[in-house]
């Protein structure tokens, strides 16, 4: 028996123009949504002339297909660049805005809140943002379930950024200010065993494992080879795919290189994406000529055709959480070669899908790379294992193990609200 439709409201911290994972994810996740018939509120950030005419004008997927949905509706919230990543927004101070009365109009049945730490300020060492725990005033009021969705291991970037020494310095608190955050929501879900360990240790409250981070897996395909951005291109092509930041250790793609590029000369590097790295990326990878290609961004069949291209995918990043290009490239058969750190190892799996590297060691993620190129019956087992290794994180069904989560949510909110009443 089909169960009633739910009134969800989402609030996201990034949603398209904005491009990231994170942005990605949740319009897939308003899709999936509303096409299962739920009413589906997305409180998201605003754009406007403040951001880069680049960013504004981005042709990804959003609201134009959202709002084709009659039960869809939305709210923008006021926004600023995000400090030092402009590219990102961060929401104004809740002096400028309301979130109980915007979700006061919409009466949800459950309030998500995705990638809560941004919207609260996390991202910024300035503590840029809403100022509180977002929606956490209406939920109290009216009893209502409010779940915070973590995409992002926000200590692994506040340590990356501000650098070890000042880290130590903060350690001792971070836990506090975890315990406090999490406190604040009804569940905290993680993608990834690995992160909701780290987490836990650092006292993080109800606190659950939960796969909820899929992809399409019918979008992402080996076929998608009929879409290869570079058809007279026969060299073997590793590929990277992301924002280029600091926080995805792209620099150390260029260390990489000329240790496999010795092994192998006519090895081609394709960095796909763009980010604060982009241009000093594009300086440094001119002395290989024309054996690294900083693309810039890629959408659509394009993209497809990327990761279906690809020999190697190349993943240096130690923050991942639960990396959605590791598992783009594996849905469309190319093993992955990602750094032994955060979400990665619960995606690759050494020898069946690709293989894992030492942290921020080049000459050891050089090497495992090599083992797949000069191995050419390495390379064909790990990439024809390579898309069925993913398949369990089909969109469809991760989200279906979202909706029941819901459910249960919501259903434990009016168990508890019959007993009050009686």
């Amino acid at each position: 028996m089909k169960k009633q439709p739910l009134r969800i409201a989402i609030m996201t911290g990034v949603y398209a123009p904005f491009l990231s994972g994170v942005g990605v994810a949740v319009h897939q996740r308003v899709r999936w949504l509303l096409q299962q018939g739920h009413e589906v509120f997305l409180i998201h950030p605003e754009i406007n002339d403040k951001f880069p005419i680049e960013v504004r004008d981005r042709p990804v997927a959003g609201l134009k297909e959202a709002q084709s949905f009659s039960n869809f509706s939305s709210y923008a919230y006021p926004t600023k660049p995000l400090i030092f990543y402009k590219s990102l927004p961060e929401p104004l101070h809740y002096r400028h805005w309301n979130d109980t009365e915007v979700l006061s109009s919409f009466k949800p049945d459950i309030v998500v809140v995705e990638e809560a730490p941004q919207m609260r300020g996390f991202y910024s060492c300035f503590l840029q943002g809403y100022g509180r725990p977002v929606g956490i005033k209406y939920a109290k009021q009216t009893s209502t379930p409010i779940i915070s969705v973590f995409h992002t291991d926000i200590v692994a970037y506040i340590r990356y950024y501000l650098g070890d020494k000042f880290f130590n310095l903060i350690r001792p608190i971070i836990p506090i200010f975890i315990k406090q955050f999490s406190e604040a929501y009804s569940a905290n879900y993680f993608p990834s065993q690995e992160l909701l360990a780290k987490y836990k240790s650092m006292k993080s409250q109800r606190s659950e494992y939960l796969p909820y981070q899929g992809i399409d897996c019918e979008r992402f395909h080996p076929r998608n080879i009929c879409y290869n951005p570079i058809p007279n291109d026969h060299r073997p092509i590793l590929l990277f795919v992301g924002r280029v930041s600091a926080e995805k250790n792209v620099t150390q793609l260029l260390e990489i290189f000329p240790i496999i590029a010795a092994k192998i000369p006519d090895v081609h590097l394709v960095i796909v994406g763009s980010g604060a790295k982009q241009e000093e990326l594009r300086q440094q990878s001119q002395k290989f000529k024309s054996n690294i290609t900083i693309w810039g961004e890629s959408h659509g069949t394009e993209l497809l055709g990327w990761f279906a291209r690809a020999d190697v995918f190349v993943n240096p990043s130690v923050t991942e959480n639960f990396c959605t290009t590791n598992m783009e490239a594996l849905a469309s058969g190319t093993p992955v070669v990602a750094a032994n750190a955060g979400g990665n190892p619960e995606q690759v799996i050494p020898l069946i899908n690709g293989l894992l590297a030492e942290p921020n060691n080049s000459t050891d993620f050089a090497q495992k790379v090599i083992a797949i190129l000069e191995n050419p019956d390495l390379k064909a087992d790990l990439s024809r294992q390579a898309r069925p290794s993913v398949l369990e994180f089909d969109w469809s069904a991760c989200m279906e193990k979202f909706e029941d989560k819901l459910y249960q949510l919501v259903e434990a909110g009016e168990q508890v609200d019959l007993v009050t009443a009686e």
